[in-house]
């Protein structure tokens, strides 16, 4: 049986520690003995220290919240600067090309104000296609079911008044849909190009609506209208409708598709072989078109620009919104959204 040199008697070993005596046991420690010991353990100066650190966390989160500010505030300028820039490329943005040329401007979509297809965009584009010296022809390339016939009117006219000014002959193309508002564009061309399934027609105006004053019966809601002016609340939908404002609705309607019928027989002149239904708001493929000279033969875009216009470079004038006249229009949106929604409670005159 061995034993280790720890355990022996007389070790010297610095870790041993011999049993102390009973009188010899420690005393707690008082409460100002341990003030006193925490006193002398803490360095001199320490709230000196801590206000200083504190006061510069104050500085560093003041100089953060104003770079930011400044970050924001500068990245707004840049995208001013970007919309304004875009807007004067937009403005000089005229074709430099100088050879002979056929120049496109497309009207698509739904014709109205504010749209792709508005008499702002469309005229715009007319204006510079006319005006470069190297465009042999306008053509119109079409696929448009109708809309605004006020903003048909408008293309209408200024295409009339530039082919008497600059003297250059102006072809229409229709590719799916030359309807209503749209074929009403088109007559003002010197020719009328679709393809054989093409739709084409629908000369006639449309007011439309709904009527919910039975329904409201059956319900029991009570409409409360307040008018001043006896006509004030004509076509509400919530109101029935008197034969007198009828017969007003339908004499304005009729007067409206006069002077489409008058624009169109303007613009085909003898070519038009009239029926009676021509005019009735029907509409026909585009062989029919051209059986009853609403149209003047089959071709597309390249075929114009190749047989007939003898100048196969295509230049396309269109004006479209670019990214920057988007993000533009989004933010007036929202910046108009907001407006509303704080003047909402102000009665509107309608």
């Amino acid at each position: 049986m061995t034993m280790n040199d720890s355990n022996r008697p007389g070790n010297t070993d610095p870790t041993f520690d011999p049993p102390q005596d009973a009188g010899q046991a420690r005393q707690p420690t008082s409460l100002s003995q341990k003030s006193a010991e925490m006193s002398t353990s803490v360095a001199p100066g320490w709230e000196r220290a801590t206000l200083e650190k504190l006061v510069f966390a104050t500085l560093s989160e003041q100089k953060a919240t104003r770079r930011w500010k400044t970050f924001v505030r500068l990245s707004w300028l840049a995208f001013f600067i970007f919309l304004v820039w875009m807007a004067l490329q937009r403005s000089a943005s005229v074709t430099a090309a100088t050879t002979p040329h056929t120049a496109v401007v497309e009207i698509k979509g739904e014709i109205a104000a504010g749209a792709d297809a508005s008499a702002e965009f469309v005229n715009a584009a007319l204006r510079a296609a006319f005006e470069d010296k190297g465009s042999e022809a306008i053509v119109l390339l079409i696929n448009s079911p109708g809309g605004s016939p006020v903003q048909a009117g408008m293309m209408n006219d200024e295409i009339l008044r530039l082919k008497a000014l600059h003297k250059k002959p102006v072809y229409a193309v229709v590719e799916e849909t030359c309807a209503s508002a749209a074929y009403y564009v088109a007559v003002s061309a010197d020719k009328i190009f679709v393809d054989k399934a093409s739709i084409v027609g629908s000369i006639g105006v449309l007011m439309d609506g709904f009527g919910f004053t039975g329904l409201m019966e059956k319900l029991g809601v009570e409409r409360r209208l307040m008018t001043a002016g006896a006509n004030k609340g004509f076509l509400d939908p919530f109101s029935p409708q008197t034969e007198t404002q009828r017969v007003f609705a339908q004499g304005m309607l009729d007067q409206i598709h006069q002077q489409f019928i008058g624009v169109v027989k303007a613009g085909r002149g003898d070519r038009l072989k009239e029926t009676p239904e021509m005019f009735s708001g029907l509409f026909w493929s585009g062989q029919q078109s051209v059986e009853l000279g609403l149209a003047d033969q089959l071709g597309n875009l390249d075929y114009v620009a190749r047989e007939v216009v003898k100048a196969e470079e295509i230049i396309d004038y269109t004006r479209r919104d670019n990214v920057a006249e988007r993000l533009a229009k989004k933010f007036g949106a929202a910046m108009g959204d907001g407006a509303m929604r704080a003047f909402g409670t102000i009665p509107a005159l309608r």
